[in-house]
Order: C-alpha cells, then structure tokens, then sequence
C-alpha cells in the first residue's frame, strides 16, 4: 500500500471518531470522502430499515440497527461516529450529531431527537425498563417502553444517562454522568445522579456567561 493509501485510511479514522471533521475537510479531501461515504451509507440502507437524510456522515463503525416497525431515521446533516449504537425506533432530527460510544435504543415506543441536539461519547438513552416485582426473577420481568423525547438544541454530556419516559426540553443542557429520571424544562441545567435542576441557561448569559461549566465535557 503506497503512503497515499496509508495517509487516506487513517484520515477515515479520524474521521470516524471525531465526524465534526468532515463538514471542513479541504475540496482535495472532500471527493474520496463523500464517495467512501455514499458507498457506507447505501450499503446501509439495504440490509437495514434505516432512512439517511442529506450531507450525513455515518461512521463505518457505528452499528445501527433498523427494522419494520422500528425503523431508524436520520435527518439531514447528522453526524453518527464510531461504535455508536441506534437500535429503531429512533427520529433524528437535522443537525444531529451522536458522538462515539452513545448507545440508544428505541425499545417499542421510540427516542425522538430534536433538531441541532448533541449526543456526547458514552450516553445512554434507553427507552425500556424491566419490572422489579418480587415475585419473579429479573430475567422473567415484563419490559415496557414508554418512549423518550430530547428536544431541539440540547447537549448531552458524557456518560450521561436518559431513562424510559423522559421528556428533555428544548436548549436544556445535561451535565456529564447525570443520570435523568424525571422531565427536564427548557433551558435547564441539570447534573447529578438522580439529575436536579442546577440553573438555567438564560441566567448563565445574563451573569457573563460565568457558571458551573466544569460538570461538562
């Protein structure tokens, strides 16, 4: 393999684990990339019910699994990078971006993400639980799903968890590692385990910009 071959293979690397690249890569650049990437994304869309919008970027290496009834739509220009796991049903809305490592699974009432939202390495969004009756043993339980909403401009920290029946509004920020149980409102901040409300991010602008950004990534 010459060096142009070598330089070009791990160029997709980095672009797999790190897709916000390939919406500056160079004319030079953006002609083998955009080629590579029709190639992963239909051959996606033939063994998998999945519906990819325009000027995605799907890492190779991101699973992601779709069937009938449980289909996975993806807007335009989202970004999916390497071993994120999307299980159907799911709705991604435009300007998606899933980064490396976030796992969500649909369970039987869907994961709908809003426009512009940010999915950062290691979320996990699961729209099922498993009952915990006494009277059978864990693996015996019902499953229920109830569904999980993430409103438009959100970000979602590292390593933070969204459990069945959430509601994420709009412009609300979730720290790293925080894990959500309950419904989140607009523009809030929330961090913790269980997550609780830690400020909003209209206040955050009206103080200068000043406050508790270490709990992000």
């Amino acid at each position: 393999m010459d060096d142009t071959l070598k330089y070009r293979d791990q160029h997709k690397l980095r672009l797999s684990w790190m897709p916000w690249l390939y919406a500056t890569l160079k004319e030079k650049h953006r002609l083998w990339a955009e080629a590579w990437q029709r190639e992963v994304q239909d051959r996606l869309q033939d063994l998998e019910t999945v519906e990819i919008g325009r000027d995605c970027f799907i890492a190779p290496e991101a699973r992601i699994f779709g069937e009938p009834g449980r289909s996975v739509v993806i807007g335009d220009r989202c970004t999916l990078a390497a071993e994120a796991f999307l299980h159907g049903p799911i709705i991604l809305g435009n300007d998606v971006s899933i980064n490396a490592r976030a796992s969500l699974d649909g369970g039987t009432k869907g994961i709908s993400i809003g426009a512009g939202t940010r999915i950062a390495t290691g979320a996990a969004l699961y729209a099922f639980d498993h009952g915990m009756a006494p009277d059978h043993p864990i693996r015996c339980q019902p499953v229920r799903s109830i569904g999980i909403e993430i409103g438009a401009d959100v970000w979602i920290g590292a390593m933070a968890g969204i459990t069945d029946g959430v509601c994420i509004g709009d412009h609300s920020v979730v720290a790293m590692g925080a894990i959500v149980t309950k419904d989140v409102p607009a523009w809030a901040i929330v961090a913790g385990s269980p997550a609780r409300i830690i400020g909003d991010r209209r206040e955050k602008a009206l103080h200068g910009g000043k406050g508790p950004t270490s709990i992000l990534p």
